[in-house]
């Protein structure tokens, strides 16, 4: 069994589109973590705005608040946890002997 076949549709599922992102971004790792912090500080904005909402007595629906604020507490703790493993590796390579 060749492990491209069992990537795929794990793909499918992260990447709709069917292209990694690799290839949309040009493969940029930079571009990449950018990106993917750009996302992580738009889901906190949003559910930011959406407490804000709340707070000045404004109609928002309770249910799509608390949602959105999981997502922003998630995402915060998956973004923490990227950097503690690219630390670690930074640090495994410092530790390395020529």
């Amino acid at each position: 069994m060749r492990i491209d076949n069992a990537i795929q549709p794990i793909q499918s599922i992260i990447n709709p589109a069917g292209n990694t992102i690799a290839k949309e971004k040009g493969g940029d790792f930079g571009n990449l973590l950018m990106d993917a912090i750009k996302e992580v500080s738009s889901i906190q904005k949003d559910a930011r705005n959406k407490q804000n909402l709340l707070m000045t007595n404004r109609p928002v629906d309770v249910d799509d608040l608390m949602v959105s604020m999981e997502k922003a507490s998630v995402s915060m703790q998956l973004t923490m946890q990227v950097r503690n493993k690219l630390l670690e590796a930074y640090q495994e390579v410092a530790r390395m002997q020529i």
